[in-house]
């Protein structure tokens, strides 16, 4: 089966030892979710009501375990919902990884 960029995505935050994503599943994000599905590890995606949130507890969650805190969006305004807590995480230097909308391409490796 051929790797497409979600998984690969996903593949390479198992690497980073990213184990905890927070996020609003949505159309947009179904990609990404799919893959997430599809890993067998210790994997953690914690829904939240809105997207905001998600990014809120993205950039709380490196200050405690020390890991990289990762925020799922859809497109437009639930991209835009990230941006205040993104911006809160920066001058701490908190690492945040942001990923609005996955966008459905292939990838050939």
């Amino acid at each position: 089966m051929q790797e497409n960029v979600s998984d690969y995505l996903v593949k390479r935050m198992q690497a980073w030892g990213v184990n905890r994503k927070f996020g609003y599943p949505s159309d947009g994000i179904n990609g990404i979710m799919g893959a997430l599905n599809r890993v067998e590890d210790q994997n953690r995606f914690v829904q939240v009501r809105h997207e905001a949130m998600a990014s809120l507890m993205a950039g709380a969650y490196p200050k405690y375990p020390k890991k990289v805190g990762v925020c799922l969006a859809t497109s437009g305004p639930g991209a835009i919902h990230l941006l205040n807590s993104l911006y809160d995480a920066k001058p701490d230097h908190q690492p945040v990884i942001a990923l609005p909308k996955a966008m459905l391409l292939r990838l050939n490796i």
